[in-house]
């Protein structure tokens, strides 16, 4: 069984819930403080083991692609001012992971994003990590995707990583149809896509933007039929997978921020910025004096 070296990124959606703003800057762009939103997903690939990185991107995003390309002017400007520093943080994930790019034409939906990646991922299983959500982990913890990799390599099967949520938050949410479950494996039999109300919730287990993919997903995505929109979704194919061999939801341990959703980034800020030793202190006060 081939571990999981590789990942996925779809970052192509418009970010319209962050306009007019997103006009000009790709939302996974960003900031959560001083670092772009998309940086601390590729620093949870980089921490699992992921070598190979994909990124799928649209029109107008080519921010993406500079941010994690080198910029020799301004390089040699840090080095005049003997600002090595800068340049090692501007540089972090060089020699660290390889990234490809790929333009996604149309939004077509999540299952479509990731079919446009079946030559980059070959014939091996990868992770899949959505552009919105990013996922805090304490010191000496397992990132979400390390965990979901672990969850992989002792099941061989697909991984989706979800949490408990409280039922009124679940409704927003696509919601696990669980069958058995043994510690944080959860067999999964399907998905009720939000909910119209808490008595129709199947579970308060939720899929939240991080995945473990066997790389005949494919045969799945190309056997989904399209929502009334238009669009075809990821976890409508786990869902005619989960029919035929066995799928685990995997409770993994962490804090996920949507940062998709203005609130959800601006907690995301906040936590972060308390968590910076030079930010926390006068921070605290700040928000004390304003609440």
């Amino acid at each position: 069984m081939k571990t999981v070296k590789k990942a996925v990124i779809p970052c192509a959606g418009y970010g319209t819930r962050f306009l007019p703003v997103t006009k000009a800057v790709p939302k996974e762009m960003l900031p959560i403080v001083d670092t772009p939103s998309i940086d601390y997903i590729v620093e949870e690939c980089v921490n699992s083991g992921i070598t190979e990185i994909c990124i799928l991107v649209s029109r107008g995003k080519e921010a993406i692609l500079n941010h994690f390309d080198i910029n020799y002017e301004l390089e040699d400007k840090l080095k005049k001012k003997g600002s090595l520093a800068e340049i090692k943080l501007i540089n972090k994930f060089l020699g660290k992971v390889d990234f490809s790019f790929i333009r996604q034409p149309e939004m077509k939906g999540t299952g479509n994003a990731v079919k446009l990646c079946r030559s980059f991922t070959g014939g091996e299983p990868f992770a899949v990590l959505f552009g919105d959500d990013v996922m805090y982990t304490e010191s000496g913890q397992e990132p979400v995707t390390k965990q979901l990799i672990t969850a992989y390599d002792k099941t061989g099967a697909t991984i989706v990583g979800v949490q408990e949520l409280p039922k009124e938050k679940a409704l927003n949410y696509g919601v696990v149809v669980p069958g058995q479950t043994k510690g944080r494996y959860i067999q999964l039999n399907g998905f009720k896509e939000k909910p119209k109300s808490v008595q129709e919730l199947p579970s308060s287990y939720c899929g939240l933007g991080r995945f473990v993919l066997t790389p005949d997903i494919y045969e799945y995505i190309d056997k989904t039929p399209m929502a009334g929109n238009g669009e075809i979704y990821l976890p409508t194919a786990i869902e005619l997978m989960c029919k035929v061999s066995p799928v685990f939801a995997f409770n993994f341990e962490g804090k996920r921020y949507d940062i998709g959703d203005k609130l959800g980034f601006i907690q995301a800020n906040i936590e972060y910025a308390l968590r910076n030793p030079e930010l926390a202190k006068e921070l605290r006060d700040y928000l004390k004096t304003v609440l």
